[in-house]
């Protein structure tokens, strides 16, 4: 039995649904135990592009058995539409490859339209939210008035349930000049999904607690990053689930006694998207070449991520919040072409004293000027390299630096978006 976690070290789109996939190769059964639709995971196999959403990056592994767990807010739309088109193409076989928790809550219409007009009312004070409906559905959960994937099962249940919280809803989104929902309209529209969606629904957790009680290796599919937690990111610019490697055991109802590793994904450089403190952003031509180069646009919403330096900082902040056994470092290969890469080892505050760790106060962080410290850059394409020997020296001394400053071991480096362009390692 092995129970290892993987994690997003940034502020996510660290490349965690390749890192997974590749894990996956190793796993009974992947669980994805909190987010939505928010987050999206691609995944690049011989050739052809996957962007999944609320599905599990283990999908395509045809042995591997896919689980949303009951921390996960579930949009049943949305899910559909992603399990058709694997469904045409042979991937998931029915109920065998895919189970949705029954206990997770449902991303209901009123949900994204409460997201959609919040964010507009706030004028240029928006948060970023992608508009998917994900906080004002976990506000829901944690009001104690959440609907559930079982209550699209049952029409009396999830009746009540409308009649209950619909009027509020209608009244707040009068409240931001948006327009309400009809009871029957909405009904007739989620019994629909459940439906549709009957054949995968399940007891997730108590499943996911059989897979380890029965010695079976299972992988936790985290989504988005460690600094965009509810509760240890940068807020209010975060998400609205936790994004830690705890959360694995509350998303999934399992112990931590059980979990044996806990890998986090950190790109080569530092990514962000939507609005926030970033302390490494480059406002320049580099920034643009890197986002160019890296294709760092969002696999949800398309939007252009920010681009800076490594941040140091922030990265060994993720080791100690998570707990992290080992680091990935992906797009490497972006960097190729530098003759010198920067690297941010410390902050100083806005009257010159040093900061060893991120402050959580966004008003603080966005006042942070980052230390630097450069290293030599290579100027070789490593897209094929397949071993730490092939790699120029300067790249192996970069990986190695920021395993050595993180303390932290680096067991994989990923040169490519292809399954192949992966080395293992052992860089401490």
């Amino acid at each position: 039995m092995s129970v290892q976690i993987v994690i997003g070290a940034q502020w996510g789109d660290e490349g965690k649904g390749k890192i997974v996939d590749i894990y996956a190769e190793r796993s009974d059964v992947v669980v994805r135990f909190q987010g939505g639709n928010n987050a999206g995971h691609t995944l690049v196999i011989d050739g052809v592009k996957t962007v999944l959403h609320h599905i599990p990056s283990g999908i395509l592994r045809p042995e591997v058995r896919c689980v949303l767990a009951g921390g996960v807010v579930v949009d049943p739309k949305v899910l559909l539409e992603e399990i058709e088109p694997l469904k045409q193409r042979g991937i998931i076989q029915a109920d065998r490859q895919l189970l949705v928790g029954a206990e997770c809550s449902v991303i209901m219409p009123y949900h994204r339209a409460l997201d959609q007009a919040r964010e507009l009312s706030r004028g240029g004070n928006k948060i970023g939210t992608t508009g998917r409906g994900i906080g004002p559905c976990y506000e829901d959960r944690v009001a104690r008035r959440s609907v559930f994937v079982r209550d699209l099962l049952d029409k009396e249940k999830l009746q009540a349930k409308l009649e209950d919280v619909l009027p509020e809803k209608n009244a707040l989104l009068k409240l931001h000049g948006a327009e309400g929902f009809e009871m029957s309209a909405i009904m007739d529209e989620m019994l629909g999904y459940g439906e549709s969606l009957r054949q995968y629904v399940g007891e997730a957790n108590s499943e996911v607690r059989e897979a380890i009680n029965g010695g079976k290796n299972v992988l936790f599919e985290g989504a988005q990053g460690t600094l965009l937690d509810i509760g240890l990111g940068t807020y209010p610019f975060v998400t609205s689930s936790h994004t830690v490697s705890g959360a694995a055991c509350v998303g999934a109802g399992i112990g931590p006694r059980f979990v044996e590793e806990v890998i986090g994904v950190s790109k080569a450089y530092c990514t962000r998207v939507g609005a926030g403190p970033f302390p490494t952003e480059l406002h320049d031509e580099l920034g643009q070449a890197l986002r160019e180069k890296g294709h760092e646009f969002g696999s949800t919403t398309g939007r252009p991520r920010r681009c800076g330096w490594v941040d140091l900082v922030a990265l060994r902040y993720a080791v100690q919040v998570n707990g992290l056994t080992s680091l990935a470092i992906t797009k490497l290969d972006v960097l190729s072409g530098l003759d010198t890469i920067q690297m941010c080892v410390a902050y100083k505050d806005a009257n010159g004293n040093l900061v060893n760790e991120v402050p959580l106060d966004s008003e603080q962080l966005e006042g942070i000027v980052p230390v630097y410290e450069s290293m030599p850059g290579w100027s070789e394409d490593i897209t094929e390299c397949r071993t730490l020997d092939e790699l120029p020296e300067a790249a192996v001394n970069y990986v190695r630096e920021i395993a050595k400053r993180c303390d932290v071991k680096v067991n994989l480096v990923s040169v490519g978006p292809g399954r192949k362009a992966t080395m293992e390692t052992d860089l401490r």
